[in-house]
């Protein structure tokens, strides 16, 4: 039976497994809205921006494994998504962005509102196209898709003239799959996946054995899987460290927990990677972060990439590339050594694993694993009175959360103390921009608790951060998404306030007004707290989680508690009197 492209567009996705789209509605693609809207099974969820819809579609991919799908307009629509879109390039998550354009008359001539958008989204995407026909509009989304959820999974693009969605398409709509992204979960590899897997495992066995430092960089939880590499550190002997803003992917308690591979990262945390033979990267590209302003690894480090399509960075040294399945080879490694079976939804973990010997590497992993214990430790600082001190906050939180929280975090020098203090457990999930894109926080906390409406979902988020997507608090009163904001307040953007007092003694352009973000929650139908009081932290907290709506605490904080350690009249003093 012939349908409009519109509705052959959307039969394809949701047999693709797409289940949400978010979006600010436009002109140019109002037939694809109805026909969405239309589909049962699927929900349709209209954001404040276009920045929110993306931030949102990229934090349930990531939850998932599978592609959200972001909805824009033209030229400014399609602006204002991009800064989610790029987010999604960079943390390597799959999302498809159909881009609404003028009619198919109209292009090239300067149309209201007409941008080039295949051109404008080459950069931020994988794979970026505009339809020039209608009947290729299925062909093109099936395309998308694949590109999406393919080998390195990320964002996509895809514009349709207005005109089009309204045409009848009679032909078959082909089959939107790609990739095994296994929603989480390790699914059964075929044979021949498995074979590959089992010679990928015995290279990486040989490396590991002959190596006398080994450790590896591991990237998100679900690409690596939690358990499986557990095991894996545990019988094969290796230090394990987290990428940036990967941290769920192994428990920080753990004695072979090294740190977390974020900003300013001291000596004694650096050192087991600074003395390491053998990186093994899992699952992540080795971005500038992660690599410590790309100090890392060194030139007589050996490198080995475990994953599929990760980008290969510029390295002196000897690099091995093992193109599979880190989850895979990683539950290999574990059978070669254990002759467990798999069990559990994460991979192999049997009783040989439990009942291991003392590892012979264990005293240096012991010493490593104290260093970054140490580092996590809060230092009691005091701050002026009206203020609590951020590391108070998240060290309460981590007290009064379920083990099963799903954490969502903005950037900006407030999350300097989360990353520091919270002590990850593999439980936890966080979902967290690793291109550092203010706003993100709020619209993830918003999808997230869409979609695990269970869970507990916390957002964590400074006054710049909030005042560029806040509004979305109002799409989880309409949505009925009872999140948790916590706005961390210090009256600036203390990232670039510091950089400032280090690199000029002075400050420029970095003020953000004293606001009452309590009230202006309120005014968006959630509920709001104040928190400006160090005796009542975990009071506030507490009456904020189990408040059942949304609710924003204005979280107080003192301005010169800058970051971890660090006070901002102290970084401006030298500056101003050079000796």
């Amino acid at each position: 039976m012939a349908q409009t492209v519109a509705g052959t567009a959307v039969r394809q996705l949701v047999e693709a497994g797409v289940r949400t789209a978010y979006t600010v509605p436009g002109e140019s693609f109002l037939p694809l809205l109805d026909a969405w809207e239309a589909e049962p099974g699927v929900r349709l969820v209209s954001t404040r921006h276009e920045a929110g819809a993306a931030f949102m579609a990229e934090a349930e991919a990531k939850l998932t494994g599978r592609p959200a799908l972001a909805l824009a307009s033209r030229g400014p629509g399609a602006a204002n998504l991009a800064i989610g879109v790029h987010t999604a390039r960079q943390d390597q998550t799959p999302l498809i962005a159909i881009l609404g354009q003028v009619e198919s008359g109209e292009l090239g001539r300067e149309g209201f509102q007409e941008v080039d958008l295949a051109a404008m989204y080459a950069p931020l995407t994988g794979w970026a196209r505009e339809a020039r026909t209608a009947e290729e509009v299925p062909s093109l989304l099936a395309e998308a898709h694949r590109a999406a959820t393919g080998p390195r999974p990320g964002p996509v693009a895809l514009a349709v003239p207005a005109d089009f969605w309204t045409t009848v398409y009679d032909g078959a709509a082909p089959l939107a799959s790609g990739h095994d992204q296994r929603d989480g979960a390790a699914g059964s590899p075929d044979e021949a996946a498995r074979r590959s897997a089992d010679h990928l495992a015995e290279h990486l066995a040989g490396l590991l054995s002959s190596a006398r430092r080994p450790v590896a960089i591991c990237g998100p939880g679900d690409r690596v899987g939690r358990e499986t590499l557990r095991a894996a550190c545990e019988v094969a002997d290796f230090g394990v460290y987290s990428a940036f803003r990967r941290q769920d992917c192994f428990d920080e308690d753990h004695p072979h927990f090294l740190g977390h591979l974020g900003l300013g990262v001291p000596e004694e945390v650096r050192q087991a990677l600074e003395d390491a033979d053998l990186v093994v990267v899992l699952g992540t590209r080795l971005d500038a972060i992660t690599a410590q302003d790309l100090r890392y690894p060194l030139p007589h480090q050996h490198l080995v990439l475990v994953g599929t399509g990760l980008p290969r960075p510029r390295h002196p040294g000897v690099t091995t590339v093992l193109d599979g399945d880190p989850r895979d080879v990683l539950a290999s490694l574990v059978r070669r050594a254990t002759g467990a079976t798999p069990s559990g939804p994460h991979g192999p973990h049997g009783p040989r694993s439990r009942e291991r010997p003392r590892s012979t590497r264990a005293a240096m992993w012991e010493r490593h694993h104290a260093a970054a214990v140490g580092y996590a430790r809060p230092t009691g600082e005091a701050t002026r009175p009206g203020t609590v001190h951020p590391a108070e906050v998240v060290t309460t939180l981590r007290r009064l959360v379920p083990d099963d929280v799903i954490l969502t975090n903005d950037a900006g020098n407030f999350s300097a103390f989360f990353h520091r203090h919270w002590g990850f457990r593999t439980t936890h999930r966080l979902l967290a921009p690793c291109n550092g894109a203010m706003g993100y926080a709020v619209p993830a906390a918003v999808a997230a608790k869409l979609h695990r409406p269970r869970n507990t979902v916390v957002a964590l988020v400074g006054d710049g951060g909030v005042l560029m997507t806040g509004q979305e608090i109002e799409t989880a009163v309409r949505c009925a998404a009872p999140i948790v904001v916590l706005a961390f307040q210090n009256g600036m953007y203390g990232t670039i306030a510091m950089h400032q007092a280090t690199s000029h003694g002075r400050l420029a352009g970095v003020d953000i007004g004293r606001l009452d973000l309590a009230t202006w929650a309120r005014g968006l139908g959630a509920e709001g707290f104040v928190l400006d009081d160090p005796a009542r932290v975990e009071t506030v907290l507490a009456e904020a989680l189990r408040c059942g709506r949304p609710c924003v605490v204005d979280v107080r904080t003192d301005p010169d508690v800058i970051a971890p350690g660090r006070r901002l009249s102290g970084l401006l003093a030298p500056a101003r009197h050079p000796s």
